[in-house]
């Protein structure tokens, strides 16, 4: 049966079983669209590094001597439109079935879904193979239980699959979670390696994107793209994360520093997310270096760096799918106020943000803490629009698809879901960000001040903030000692840092 296979751009995962076997009766389809570069305004690094990824997932099929039909973004057959494409090949090679594999994203999987729907053909979805989960797993565990507790999630997904675990019930290092220890500020030391270097040339697929005019954001060194675009850059990647960087990760993962933009991550993320790595090899992978190396590397290494691919990747995609599409709209607190302008250039005298922005602009990249406590927390406490601040995360970072993306923000950084993802709100004064980085120290704001026209502005929008939700955590447990302490603050204090607060959401691009 002549059959058509659809791979999207975030499903590069050459050990699929559909590719364990030849047949000359199946034509495998990937395409550069316009329906994707715009639908969000994307960085350039994002745009290059997906195209690069899928003409390199495409030449490797070629090379196991699989049928492909690849649309670049020039090419003139190219509708720009996935269902338009699918037609006109349906037509063009006489097919009698279609096969895809099921999408990560809401809005591909009912547009396929509509697209079958009105097919005369037969028609088949596939499992990605990838996740460690399927998409109702997370419903089912959660199943009759009132909080959604990633805890309980990640201890379940080790006993699951054996990690970590002296037997089926006790984890190894006595304990399940070492993110007490995962919390050191890097004081320049010790010495942090260079990011693994890769050679690639992305010239050719930069022109065309300009040549189209797609509207993107960000910069890009076209000569050396440091990103992984085929699995066996990516193997090299995780090899030199495990040799390099995994011995200091867990200590140094929170930090921030003006001179580093990586730190000891890993930046495996898109690695994983175009799906070129899957998560349990990563896992055995660093576990199995640890193993080896035991007396130079701490457990708490190794447990932070599994929390965050097996509990909380895991979790988020759970709550996506178990959520969607009511969770793309959610704006518990109703917030409404449009994101400053600086979001896009990086130009503001707040030093804290004028490098977690300038540095996602120059390389598509921060680590969580960059974009929860810096660029999450300031777009939380000045009260912005919830849709925005997911269109800016959406585009930016190189790792960004709606599943993780739009649950780690609209839940995770702006407490638009009332507390599906997390208990509290993530906001905090500018102590927490001293506490956790260098860049307060050459700010033009003085982080110990709170109503001066030099304090920090983060000091003021944090009271304001609690103030202006009272209603909505006057029932949260967690919040009970920070609103006691809002409670017996003096009203003419209050009032100072409410005024000064009110004037950094009402002109945020002058600060």
């Amino acid at each position: 049966m002549k059959t058509l296979r659809l791979i999207l751009g975030d499903q590069l995962n050459q050990q699929h079983s559909w590719y364990d076997d030849t047949n000359d009766e199946i034509v495998y389809f990937m395409a550069e669209m316009r329906q994707e570069t715009d639908y969000v305004k994307h960085h350039i690094q994002k745009v290059v590094a997906f195209f690069k990824s899928m003409r390199s997932f495409a030449a490797w099929l070629e090379k196991e001597q699989h049928e492909v039909v690849y649309y670049t973004l020039d090419d003139k057959n190219n509708q720009q439109d996935l269902v338009a494409n699918l037609k006109q090949l349906i037509t063009e090679h006489n097919i009698e079935k279609f096969d895809y594999q099921l999408p990560d994203e809401y809005r591909l999987d009912e547009q396929l879904k509509a697209f079958c729907d009105e097919l005369e053909i037969e028609t088949e979805a596939f499992d990605t193979e990838h996740f460690l989960t399927s998409r109702t797993d997370f419903t089912d565990f959660f199943e009759g239980k009132k909080q959604l507790v990633m805890e309980y999630f990640y201890r379940n997904m080790r006993k699951k699959y054996d990690i970590m675990m002296l037997n089926e019930k006790d984890p190894e290092g006595g304990k399940w979670n070492f993110d007490q220890s995962n919390r050191k500020k890097w004081k320049g030391e010790p010495e942090i390696p260079q990011e693994k270097q890769i050679e690639n040339s992305v010239e050719e697929i930069y022109e065309m994107i300009q040549a189209a005019k797609v509207e993107t954001i960000g910069t890009i060194d076209i000569d050396n793209f440091h990103w992984p675009t085929d699995r066996e850059s990516c193997l090299d990647v995780l090899n030199y994360f495990c040799e390099n960087l995994l011995v200091h990760f867990g200590d140094y993962q929170d930090a921030m520093h003006t001179e580093e933009h990586f730190l000891f991550h890993s930046r495996l993320s898109f690695a994983m997310n175009s799906k070129m790595l899957h998560p349990k090899e990563v896992i055995e992978t660093v576990i199995s270096y640890w193993r080896d190396h035991k007396d130079a590397i701490d457990i708490s290494q190794v447990e932070g760096f599994v929390r965050q691919i097996l509990g909380w990747r895991e979790y988020m995609r759970g709550m996506y799918w178990k959520e969607m599409p009511n969770y793309r709209t959610l704006n518990k607190l109703n917030n409404s106020n449009k994101l400053p302008d600086f979001f896009w250039t990086g130009n503001t005298k707040m030093n804290c943000l004028k490098h977690a922005i300038s540095q996602s602009l120059e390389h598509s990249y921060a680590h969580h803490i960059q974009r929860l406590m810096i660029t999450g927390n300031f777009a939380l406490l000045t009260q912005t629009d919830p849709d925005e601040v997911d269109q800016w995360y959406l585009g930016i970072y190189i790792d960004a698809i709606e599943w993780v993306e739009i649950t780690n923000t609209r839940g995770m950084s702006q407490f638009a879901d009332g507390g599906l993802v997390a208990t509290k709100p993530y906001v905090s004064s500018g102590s927490y960000i001293n506490k956790m980085s260098n860049y307060c120290k050459d700010c033009v704001y003085k982080v110990s001040k709170k109503e001066t026209e030099d304090a920090c502005p983060f000091n003021s929008l944090y009271w304001n903030f609690l103030d202006d939700k009272r209603e909505h955590f006057k029932d949260n447990n967690r919040m009970n000692m920070m609103m006691s302490l809002l409670n017996k603050m003096d009203r003419e204090k209050l009032t100072a840092l409410k005024e000064r607060a009110q004037d950094v959401i009402a002109n945020p691009d002058k600060y």
